[in-house]
Order: C-alpha cells, then sequence, then structure tokens
C-alpha cells in the first residue's frame, strides 16, 4: 500500500515537472525568448483579474511560438503565465521586455512577492528610460516563482514578444538600439532639411511635397517605434496624437501622392491623372470618417495601402512611357511599398517584423536617398534645360542685337539726315531773322538821322539797341554748331559793344560770366543788360566816366545776373520804374520766373535771380 501511494506521488510530481515548462535560468543567462515557456490565456470577456487567472479552473495553453500576434484585438486581453526558477545558488536580477511599444496597457503581476506594476504605450511612467516597457525580476538562490502578464491594446496591433535578459546585456542592446534610431531620425531629418533648402532656392514644388513626406513619416515613426512617447511628447499628447491616427498614417502618403502628381507631371497622362485626383480627394475624407468612427479603424490603413500600389502603378507606366524622372525612383517606391506593406501586414496580425528589428528604418532611409537623388538629378536636368534654352535665347538675342543694329544703323542715318536738314533750316531761319532785324535796326538809324527831336531820337535809339539784341543772338545761334546753349560771354560783349557805340562817352565795362545759358534765357537776359546798360550811360554818368560790372554765376542751379554802376546811384524814393526797369522787371518775374533786387550804395546795382529749371 505504502509502495503504492508512493509512486502516485512520485508520478504527479514528475508530471507537474513536465506540463509546469519551468524555465531554469541562473546568473550566467543573457537572452532567452520567453513566449516559447510560456501559456497563454485570452480572456475575450476582458473581467478576469489576477486572482481568477490564478484559479485552476483557468485554462492556460502551452505555447512553442516566439511571438503572437493579434492584429487589431482591442475587444480580448491575453494572459501570458511564465514559471521560472533560479538554479543557482545566487541571488540573480533579470529583466523582462514586453518587446512592442506600441500595446496600450500591460500588467505584470509577481506572485511571489505580490507585485503589481504597469507600463504600456498609455501608461505615463516618468521613470521610463527603455523604448520598450521592462519589468526587473529578482530570484533567491532555488527560487521558483510564477509571473502573469496580461497585455491589451485598445488602438494600435496586439503583438506579444517576451525576452528575458540579464541586466547589463539588456542595457548594452537598448543604448545601440537608441542609436541606431537616433541616426535614423538623424538622416531623416537631415534630408528633409536639404531638400526644403532646394525648395526654397527652386520653388519647385515637388521637393515642398516630399519634404512634407519626409517630415510626416517622420512623426508616424517617431510614433510607431517609441522614440515619440520617451523622449518628445508628454502622455495628454501623445493621447491626441493616437485620436488623430487616421490623419497620422495618411498624411505622408498623401503628400507622397502630391510628390508623384508633381515629379512625374502626371498630366500628360490625363486617366491615371484623374484616378489620382480622386485619390487625393478620398484620402482627406478617408481620414474624417476614421476620426468619426471607431468601429473600422482596423481598416483604415488599407486604402492607404491601394494608394500606394496606384502610385506604384503610375511610376511603372511613366517608365514605360520613357520618364526619365519616373527610373530613378521606381527602385525607390518597389522598397518603400515592400516596407510599407511589411508595416500593413504588421499591423493586421498577418506578418511580424520584430524578426528583422531594422528593415523598415533600412527601407526608408533607402528610399529617401533615392528619392533625393531623383531630386537631384532633376535640377541637374533642369539646370541643363535651362542652360540650353540659354544657349538658344543668346542666339536669338545675338540674331536680334544684329537685327537691331541694322536697324539702328538706319534709323540713326535716317535722324542725321533730319538733323543736318534741322541745323540747315534753323541757321537759315536765324539768319533770315537777323538779317529781318538788321534791316529793321538800319531802317530806324535812317529814321533817326531825319529826326532833330532828341527826346525821340532817343527814343528811337533805345528802340534801335534792343532790337540788335535780339539780332545779335540769332546772329550767335547762326554761327554755332550747338543751338541750346551760347557762348554768353561773346553775346554780351557783342550788346555791350552796340549799346556803347551809341554813346560818346568814357565808360567802361567790365565782364565777368561764369557759366552758361540756354538760348531761351540768353534773349531775355540780352533784353535786360541792353536796359540796364542804357540806363547806366543815361543817368549815372554826370561826367562822362566810369564803370559798369556785368556779372553772370550760378549756385545750386539758381543763376545770378548783376549790373552794378558807380555812378550817382538810383533814387528809391521814386516809386515809378521807367519803361526800361519796368521791362526788366517784367522779364525777371513772368519769363525767368524770378526776382529782381535794387540797391543805391556807391552807385546803383541791381540783381536778377532764378531758377535754371523754371
Amino acid at each position: 500500500m505504502i509502495d503504492s501511494i508512493c509512486k502516485v506521488v512520485l508520478f504527479i510530481i514528475f508530471s507537474s515537472n513536465i506540463y509546469a515548462n519551468i524555465l531554469n535560468i541562473d546568473e550566467n543567462t543573457k537572452n532567452i525568448d520567453l513566449l516559447q515557456y510560456s501559456e497563454i490565456y485570452i480572456d475575450k470577456t476582458r473581467s478576469l483579474t489576477i486572482e481568477d487567472v490564478k484559479n485552476p479552473n483557468i485554462k492556460f495553453e502551452k505555447n512553442d511560438k516566439n511571438i503572437l500576434a493579434y492584429g487589431y484585438s482591442p475587444d480580448l486581453d491575453v494572459w501570458i503565465k511564465i514559471t521560472i526558477k533560479n538554479n543557482s545558488n545566487k541571488s540573480i536580477l533579470k529583466i523582462i521586455e514586453y518587446n512592442n511599444p506600441l500595446t496600450t496597457n500591460i500588467d505584470f503581476f509577481d506572485s511571489n512577492k505580490n507585485i503589481h506594476l504597469k507600463d504600456g504605450f498609455l501608461i505615463d511612467n516618468l521613470d521610463k528610460s527603455t523604448i520598450n516597457p521592462i519589468f526587473k525580476i529578482e530570484l533567491d538562490p532555488n527560487e521558483e516563482n510564477i509571473y502573469f502578464i496580461k497585455a491589451t491594446s485598445n488602438i494600435t496591433t496586439l503583438i506579444v514578444d517576451l525576452k528575458l535578459w540579464d541586466e547589463n546585456v539588456f542595457y548594452k542592446k537598448e543604448i545601440k538600439h537608441q542609436l541606431i534610431l537616433s541616426l535614423f531620425f538623424g538622416a531623416m531629418f537631415i534630408l528633409g532639411i536639404y531638400n526644403l533648402f532646394i525648395y526654397v532656392f527652386t520653388k519647385d514644388k515637388s521637393y515642398l511635397y516630399y519634404v512634407l513626406y519626409i517630415f510626416g513619416l517622420i512623426l508616424h515613426h517617431l510614433v510607431y517605434v517609441g522614440f515619440a512617447k520617451l523622449y518628445i511628447f508628454n502622455l495628454e499628447t501623445l493621447k491626441i496624437i493616437i485620436e488623430l491616427a487616421a490623419l497620422l498614417v495618411a498624411f505622408p502618403i498623401y503628400f507622397l501622392g502630391f510628390f508623384t502628381k508633381s515629379f512625374l507631371q502626371t498630366i500628360q497622362y490625363p486617366k491615371l491623372n484623374n484616378v489620382l485626383n480622386i485619390f487625393l480627394i478620398i484620402i482627406p475624407l478617408s481620414i474624417i470618417f476614421f476620426l468619426l468612427t471607431e468601429e473600422y479603424d482596423k481598416y483604415r490603413t488599407n486604402l492607404s495601402m491601394l494608394f500606394l500600389i496606384f502610385l506604384m502603378i503610375v511610376t511603372i507606366y511613366a517608365s514605360l512611357n520613357k520618364n526619365r524622372q519616373a527610373y530613378f525612383i521606381l527602385f525607390a517606391w518597389l522598397v518603400f511599398l515592400s516596407s510599407g506593406l511589411l508595416m500593413t501586414l504588421s499591423s493586421m496580425g498577418i506578418y511580424n517584423t520584430l524578426p528583422f528589428p531594422y528593415l523598415i528604418e533600412v527601407s526608408f532611409v533607402l528610399e529617401a536617398v533615392i528619392f533625393s537623388i531623383a531630386l537631384a538629378n532633376r535640377i541637374t536636368n533642369l539646370q541643363k534645360e535651362k542652360n540650353e534654352a540659354n544657349q538658344k535665347l543668346i542666339v536669338q538675342q545675338e540674331n536680334e542685337t544684329k537685327r537691331l543694329s541694322k536697324e539702328v544703323d538706319l534709323r540713326t542715318k535716317d535722324l542725321k539726315v533730319a538733323l543736318g536738314e534741322k541745323e540747315v533750316l534753323l541757321k537759315e531761319l536765324n539768319h533770315r531773322v537777323k538779317n529781318n532785324m538788321q534791316t529793321i535796326v538800319s531802317l530806324i538809324r535812317l529814321q533817326s538821322d531825319e529826326i532833330e527831336d532828341e527826346k525821340l531820337k532817343d527814343i528811337l535809339l533805345t528802340t534801335q539797341n534792343r532790337i540788335a539784341a535780339m539780332g545779335h543772338l540769332h546772329e550767335l545761334l547762326y554761327n554755332q554748331e550747338n543751338i541750346n546753349f551760347i557762348d554768353v560771354y561773346e553775346y554780351f560783349e557783342t550788346l555791350v559793344d552796340e549799346v556803347k557805340s551809341s554813346y560818346d562817352e568814357s565808360i567802361n565795362i567790365h565782364l565777368d560770366i561764369k557759366t552758361k545759358l540756354k538760348m531761351e534765357q540768353a534773349i531775355y537776359c540780352g533784353l535786360m543788360i541792353n536796359e540796364l546798360i542804357t540806363n547806366s550811360f543815361k543817368y549815372a554818368f554826370l561826367n562822362k566816366k566810369g564803370n559798369i560790372y556785368i556779372t553772370l554765376e550760378k549756385s545750386n542751379n539758381i543763376l545770378k545776373l548783376s549790373v552794378k554802376d558807380d555812378g550817382v546811384g538810383f533814387d528809391k524814393n521814386n516809386t515809378t520804374f521807367s519803361l526800361g526797369l519796368t521791362l526788366v522787371n517784367t522779364l525777371a518775374i513772368n519769363q525767368l520766373k524770378g526776382k529782381m533786387d535794387i540797391e543805391s550804395k556807391n552807385g546803383t546795382s541791381i540783381t536778377i535771380s532764378w531758377n535754371e529749371n523754371e
């Protein structure tokens, strides 16, 4: 009887060791996939507690897989039961890593120590320094412990992958993992900035669309690999981003569509371009739809994936139609489509990318580099086309220059002929005017010789000198090439000599000419000088001796004509001007738009000033 009982006890102990699926470890254990040593229970009611699952009535099933994928499964909890024994005589510290940062809620239970820890994508853990959730376990010498893990994912794919690590080995792995991801994001960011600078300088919208795609992809992947939660966003911001998951997924792909449309110039393929435009309208509508509903969230990547396939078809078609731009991005599309397909299959639980940890990152960087090369080649092609266009333009400009040169030469020749004729006509006109005025002067002189009345004779002499003043100007214009400006000194000297010859007096006239005069202004100045020196000859010198000073100067576009004598002076109390002074005042104010100033001190000084440009 006793022997039978012993046999039964031994059988029970032996059976329990077989089916308990115990994982034996020691201080030399570095890294083990835990799932193959675990038992699984699926709670579709999502109501079981830790006490419930410890009940023997809950039947856990053995598992022999390293990774479990349940796709988008917000309606179930996955319980994992793991029995671990320390076979050594030392206390050991290990780390259990839940190798998926997107699982929203993870509960960890230590049966012996009665510990309950929480972690996960939507759990705020301020002490967190690792990308994936981790739980530290400590086993005393020869201690055996049962650990329970409950995994739930309400908004992301539920993928379970558990690993047991030696602490030092884990942190070395973690540092390497974060360094690789940092290099990936740094490379993508640099490519984005590089293309942004190109857009700023070229204003080519293809680069802008590609930059938006790059930054959208960076944001999506920051969330996808857990970097966003660890280093960038707090939990509240992260929850908002997750609520906008439909936008987060579609944003980079949407602008990738615009990039393809612009870069390949799909307008040259009307049918494909129309379908592309329809996609570009439907995708924003689908984003709104998925943001407003929850029951269809598991389908939110389907339209984006379909759009990627269509863009691939467009690129292949463009390549077959010898679109040079399509050749560069065809390979990039294959890489990107493959990585996008893997991500979609992973989110659906069909295929797991976890055994190939950096496949997606390598694909994205490779695709981004190829796209950047394609964009750089676009610049080269545009520069080549620009150079060819510039060369054609230069040839056209040279031909046009030659044509215009001939036209200018012909027109110049005609203008020279016309100007020559005009100069001849003007000289002839000035010559005739001078002759006519000389005739008038001669007639006045003849008439004056027959008049004995001195007053009347003086009037005729004054008139004669006025006409002679204008005649001398026309004579001067007739004899010089440039008729816009005249030789003021020669003109004034002729006027002075004309007046001086009319009076038999010992009067010295001094000319100080420091500037030129326009023809029209010279006429008025000639008349004014004629009147002023005539007045000086008549009234200034009682003994018939003295000096007259004539000055013409310019300062800041203001011309000043001054006639001064050292005679008896001018009576300022006489408020009425003679005809001569009245004429001078009228010419100064009305014709030259200037003013006249009179001073009588040690003789008489009259100054007329006006703006040269009036």
